[in-house]
């Protein structure tokens, strides 16, 4: 394109190192970094500065491969370049922190969304895809703390967020709280409906199993005695018994 007197911008490039990012978590993970590398050693030579969505791409793409600290380490050196992250970057970042359950940092960068200003981001969809993923990794208390953060914020749950708790409560056998938010539900004018759950046999409460009766520890005459009985009968064992002969009738 260059040789054609075409000039690559920002946009097109982000696009290539989308396109590049792809191919690497389709074919090989483990190059993904080190063709990004390359576009941005590109970039850079033909003058062509970087913006957010440049880092939004690679974000985006690290946390898909489970690289959730490369992704962190990426974002904390953003400003280096003097570019600032946008709702995008936090919204991908809170998801893949929550998805590798690190909850305490996900919450974080929440409150750092909102410092930053972009809370109005962090509508009913944004948090019913936190919720969705807290519930997939089994967090389901932390899932409720982030329900009352919804709450707080306020964004109405609606029925897909009530039915999403609702199951996941029951599959761990915790059913006053699934009947709360039930009640709750209803109150708020949502369609509820009456549905049957299934309770994860994971979370199931066992019967208790009988405890076997410990075998008792012998004296050792109880030994002698048991040894001495068992040789009586090996040699008895080996006595042919009489055989019956029948008696003549005269």
């Amino acid at each position: 394109m260059y040789r054609g007197g075409f000039e690559i911008s920002t946009y097109a490039y982000n696009a290539i190192l989308d396109c590049v990012c792809r191919l690497c978590r389709e074919k090989d993970p483990f190059r993904l970094q080190a063709e990004a590398e390359s576009v941005f050693i590109e970039m850079e030579r033909n003058g062509v500065p970087r913006d957010v969505e440049t880092f939004n791409v690679l974000i985006t793409n690290l946390c898909k491969i489970r690289k959730t600290e490369d992704a962190m380490k990426l974002f904390s050196r953003i400003r280096e370049w003097g570019c600032y992250p946008n709702e995008t970057t936090y919204l991908v970042l809170i998801k893949s922190l929550y998805q590798a359950a690190r909850l305490g940092e996900g919450d974080e960068m929440i409150d750092m969304m909102k410092s930053a200003g972009y809370g109005d981001a962090l509508d009913k969809k944004a948090y019913y895809e936190f919720l969705k993923i807290l519930c997939g990794i089994e967090r389901i208390d932390h899932a409720m703390s982030v329900f009352t953060k919804m709450k707080e914020d306020g964004c109405e749950p609606g029925m897909k967020t009530y039915d999403l708790l609702m199951g996941k409560l029951c599959a761990h056998g915790r059913l006053d709280k699934a009947n709360a938010l039930y009640k709750e539900a209803e109150s708020n004018g949502l369609p509820v409906e009456p549905k049957a759950y299934k309770v994860d046999p994971r979370f199931a409460k066992k019967k208790p199993t009988a405890v076997k009766k410990e075998k008792k520890r012998e004296t050792l005459p109880e030994k002698m005695a048991r040894k001495r009985r068992s040789l009586r009968k090996l040699r008895l064992s080996f006595v042919k018994k009489p055989k019956r002969t029948m008696r003549r009738a005269f």
